[in-house]
């Protein structure tokens, strides 16, 4: 049986409300043996977050061992090209490559704080995977992580380093062997063992209160990028701000601080796959409708009758059938503008860095890439795009479609 509860928390326009939900999307749907685990974090997680001592700790982590704030880079060659300022937010210079870490060292710091000595996560292009090994390493604590036997395959590197990192890496073999999969058998893994685990979940996805705490650890993405624009503009607000969406926790990052600003525009890029009407795709918002997946309430590909629809994205961290309630409510409210990319698309966005400005993107961060040519930009726009990790992971897919 499955129970939802509700929390008290504070909210902005855009931010998540005393129920847990982001207009009518969120909450917290969950089995009765991991109400004791969400209850906790639902009580203690803001209190943990905003401590002193907390704070410092995390900021200074963020600073000497991350390496943030991470440059915002003005991307010359292909403003000329598309006639607009753009600038990179260079996520993909964290320590281990992607936006994930900012995410992982916060909760590795609450989960320590709760008492927990056992992690569990969730990952599907890797990149979580290896941030939360990361974390564990660097703490001290066990380390498990549940992978789709098929992002195993085309994600090897990234698993060959979550290794390396001491954590053991779980197979999942059910459904479309991906990202879904692997986040059902860590829930399943956390409904066993509710006492001494904590499940770092990557996304702003899940049951209240982790897609709010997960955006919130994001969210030094748009602080840093308002204090840097700023200083190279004049300016601290952009006209546009572009991200990539598979569940969303980079694009929530990235959003976060502009969410009240209703003249910079959200542009979030979902996974067309092999087309919108293909069959095979994951662009959630497009082919979703209202349904609860892993504990939250959002948009979901489903059946008539309510099945979950199996995503299908070249790139694996995009390869998810739902979407954070966050982004789902920003959909559904026009605050936000959902563009998708297919497979080709990306590949091409990436190919176009690639050789344009020296800078291989992962396949994730391709998809943002992709839509620049249709956003009729002008000379007098400002462009923020969150490159949100490194292509090296992704190095076996680029041969394989250009060598």
């Amino acid at each position: 049986m499955e129970k939802e509860i509700e929390s008290a928390t504070t909210a902005s326009n855009w931010g998540v409300n005393e129920h847990g939900y982001y207009g009518k999307f969120g909450g917290a749907f969950i089995p009765e043996m991991l109400y004791p685990n969400v209850r906790q974090l639902q009580d203690e997680y803001l209190k943990i977050m905003y401590d002193p001592a907390f704070q410092e700790e995390f900021a200074a982590l963020l600073k000497d061992y991350v390496g943030r704030p991470t440059p915002l880079y003005h991307a010359a060659r292909l403003s000329a090209k598309y006639g607009a300022s753009i600038y990179l937010k260079r996520e993909d210079l964290c320590h281990t490559g992607a936006h994930k870490i900012n995410n992982t060292i916060g909760q590795i710091l609450l989960a320590i704080r709760l008492g927990k000595k056992r992690i569990i996560a969730e990952t599907g292009a890797g990149q979580h995977g290896v941030a939360t090994a990361t974390v564990c390493a660097l703490k001290g604590l066990e380390c498990i992580v549940y992978m789709g036997e098929k992002d195993i395959e085309r994600q090897a590197p990234n698993v060959a380093r979550m290794k390396m990192l001491g954590a053991t890496v779980i197979p999942a073999v059910s459904g479309s062997k991906t990202l879904k999969d692997a986040t059902n058998e860590a829930i399943r893994d956390w409904i066993n063992n509710p006492g001494d685990t904590h499940y770092i979940i990557g996304s702003v996805v899940g049951p209240h209160p982790y897609p709010d705490m997960v955006t919130r650890f994001q969210s030094v993405i748009s602080a840093e990028i308002k204090k840097q624009l700023l200083e190279k503009t004049g300016s601290e607000l952009p006209t546009h701000v572009i991200a990539c969406v598979g569940g969303g926790s980079n694009a929530a990052g990235a959003f976060y601080h502009f969410l009240d600003d209703e003249a910079v525009k959200l542009v979030a890029v979902e996974a067309a796959g092999c087309g919108l009407t293909s069959g095979m795709s994951a662009a959630t918002t497009q082919l979703g409708k209202p349904g609860i997946l892993h504990g939250s309430k959002s948009l979901l590909m489903q059946t008539a009758d309510g099945q979950v629809v199996e995503p299908h994205s070249i790139s694996a961290g995009l390869d998810y059938p739902g979407i954070g309630p966050l982004h789902a409510h920003l959909f559904t409210s026009g605050r936000g503008i959902f563009m998708s990319a297919t497979d080709e698309e990306a590949l091409q966005a990436a190919l176009e860095v690639s050789k344009t400005e020296g800078i291989i993107p992962a396949l994730e961060t391709a998809h943002a890439f992709s839509v620049l040519p249709n956003l009729g930009l002008r000379k007098d726009d400002v462009v923020v795009i969150c490159l949100s990790g490194r292509g090296d992971k992704d190095l076996a897919t680029y041969m394989k479609h250009f060598l």
